[in-house]
């Protein structure tokens, strides 16, 4: 086969059409992935197979012939890959892929094949593909970096926003602005308009467009209902408008974060809506602290709640004593204000004054500090560490596991 010339660049539509691969190696299973995700009808011929292609057996995602290769495989065939590390093997692959006029891609030997795996990635419905004349690991560095700027937005210039009108509920994560999704940060990029809250990671919203609005939710009127209320309408007024409107929110949007209120606010006005979850703060945030909130031995379940309202309070729908009658983790979010009353409650629900506590201050940020107490001694070491919002408070022997040195073992 002549080498001097250039490859021909193509897309296959492999869906419902059928693909052999020969060999059931680490090679196979780097491959088959892809090709289930294209559609395609999935024979992988081996006498042996990976636990993850047998996974995908058991899944009924693709078709094992447990043998070796027979040239008779390869009919009404569309495209075979040879992954074996047997050369002969792969060379009567080859052959019969010839015959049949089926393309061939060699994993030994891509001098004797008669198509290549590109370096692929895909962002946005966008398909990279790079080929660097079976340079794999210049193709792969190169296709990184062109998904890089995808992702972060540095292409959006040349390629067409999403103005479709209506509202996208983005969750921006724990503050750090690393932490948001990849299509939580499109999104945001992709706003006509941008509803942000004061925990949204603020960064952020400095690499907007020039012409996108910000509304600032702290500016709106007080009160936790008639702020709600005045967000709801602004979200709903712009997406009529016919613009594109991101509410963005620290954390996760259905985590304490009033989100399904929004939701049922677009709804009623007919007004399309959608979700980008985030990561919630009370997991990502004691996580980035090194305090895991499950631990095997000694926490099954952990337990989070909202703080902003104090025990015995008429609108409290938490039952402190049951809390306190759990053995597994309890994560507080909005709680500095009202934590020694939660404390005072669950020591006299019967959780050892002396149980481990973290307060985690400003969570992934630069000024993240992590406050060590106990329950008996928690109100007053938020009062000499002068604790203030927003910080998230770990209840439990997990907070020992991370600090075991704290507590005395």
């Amino acid at each position: 086969m002549d080498d001097d010339y250039p490859t021909y660049p193509a897309g296959l539509r492999l869906a419902d059409r059928r693909v052999v691969v020969v060999g059931g190696g680490h090679v196979a299973q780097r491959r088959v992935p892809h090709l289930i995700a294209a559609g395609a009808d999935v024979h992988v011929v081996s006498p042996e197979v990976t636990p993850a292609i047998e996974g995908m057996v058991g899944a009924g995602e693709l078709t094992w012939h447990e043998r070796r290769f027979e040239d008779a495989d390869l009919d009404d065939s569309w495209y075979c890959i040879a992954a074996t590390a047997d050369t002969a093997v792969n060379e009567a692959v080859s052959a019969a892929a010839e015959v049949r006029r089926v393309f061939c891609v060699r994993a030994d030997d891509g001098t004797r094949a008669t198509a290549w795996t590109p370096a692929t990635g895909r962002h946005d419905g966008i398909t990279v593909a790079v080929l660097c004349n079976r340079e794999p690991q210049r193709s792969a560095r190169i296709r990184d970096e062109i998904v890089e700027e995808l992702r972060e937005g540095t292409l959006a210039a040349r390629r067409q926003r999403d103005h479709a009108p209506g509202v996208v509920l983005v969750g921006g994560g724990p503050g750090d602005p690393e932490l948001i999704s990849i299509a939580g940060r499109k999104a945001l990029m992709d706003a006509d308009v941008v509803v942000a809250d004061r925990l949204a990671p603020r960064e952020l919203l400095g690499d907007l467009p020039a012409d996108v609005e910000l509304v600032d939710v702290t500016k709106l009127p007080r009160g936790r209902s008639a702020q709600q209320e005045e967000i709801n309408r602004v979200i709903v007024e712009r997406a009529l408008a016919g613009k594109r409107v991101v509410r963005f929110k620290g954390g996760d949007n259905f985590v304490f974060g009033r989100g399904y209120e929004e939701i049922l606010a677009c709804r009623e006005a007919g007004v399309p809506v959608t979700v980008i979850p985030g990561l919630t703060s009370p997991v990502a945030v004691p996580a980035v602290a090194g305090i895991p909130v499950t631990h095997r031995g000694v926490a099954h379940e952990f337990t989070v709640i909202s703080g902003h309202i104090p025990p015995g309070h008429p609108d409290s729908l938490t039952n402190w004593s049951a809390v306190a009658s759990m053995h597994g983790t309890v994560v507080l979010m909005m709680a500095v204000e009202n934590a020694p009353a939660i404390a005072d409650a669950l020591v006299a629900g019967g959780r050892p004054a002396t149980t481990p506590v973290a307060v985690v201050c400003d969570g992934t940020m630069p000024g993240e500090r992590t406050v060590l107490a106990t329950l008996g001694t928690l109100a007053s070491a938020l009062v000499a560490e002068e604790v203030r919002p927003p910080a998230i408070i770990v209840v439990g022997e997990v907070v020992r596991v991370a600090h075991p040195g704290a507590f005395g073992g």
